[in-house]
């Protein structure tokens, strides 16, 4: 299979199941900021050095791959076809992030301030995938918006609970290296 096919030149790509539509169609910038996201997320793990956190990270990558396959197959592409064509997102995965933050916010002392982005590299790049995150939190916003009987609202949720896993695990990145977090202190 050729990397490149020459069908996206004109500014249309194609849907799964075939339906074509611009490249800033909301569903596509919605799963492309997902695929962003999931990028970042690749340079968080490359740069952490604790191997749990590593691999929860790796997990989550896999995880925004059925995110992105997800909003990229309308529900009525399902429909037509009478049968499930892709995995979707389900309250299960977000009570699942729910049960990550728990088990790691044990291990951390309790906020009492703000922090900002920063600490070991690692931990930075956490800080910037939850950002590139957010930012595809909006795009799912705009799609739920313009198509909210197309697309599967469980994927919010999912993505609003991801963003706040990033955040701590970008905190217990810093614990388990030693590194405190960087507080924010208002500026003179």
């Amino acid at each position: 299979m050729k990397i490149y096919t020459r069908a996206g030149d004109s500014g249309e790509t194609g849907l799964y199941g075939g339906e074509r539509v611009h490249k800033d169609d909301a569903r596509v910038e919605s799963y492309g900021t997902v695929d962003e996201a999931n990028a970042a997320l690749g340079v968080a793990g490359a740069a952490l050095q604790d191997a749990e956190l590593r691999d929860i990270v790796t997990r989550l990558q896999s995880e925004l791959f059925v995110v992105g396959a997800d909003l990229a197959t309308p529900l009525k592409r399902e429909e037509q076809a009478g049968k499930s064509i892709v995995p979707r997102v389900t309250a299960e995965h977000s009570a699942a992030l729910e049960g990550l933050i728990d088990r790691l916010e044990a291990e951390l002392l309790p906020l009492t301030n703000f922090i900002l982005p920063g600490g070991t590299p690692g931990a930075a790049y956490l800080h910037l995938a939850r950002g590139v995150l957010r930012r595809a939190e909006r795009r799912t916003v705009s799609l739920l918006h313009e198509r909210p009987d197309d697309t599967n609202a469980e994927v919010l949720k999912y993505l609003n609970r991801l963003a706040d896993v990033l955040f701590v695990l970008a905190r217990a990145a810093n614990a388990r290296a030693g590194v405190p977090d960087v507080p924010w202190t208002r500026p003179e």
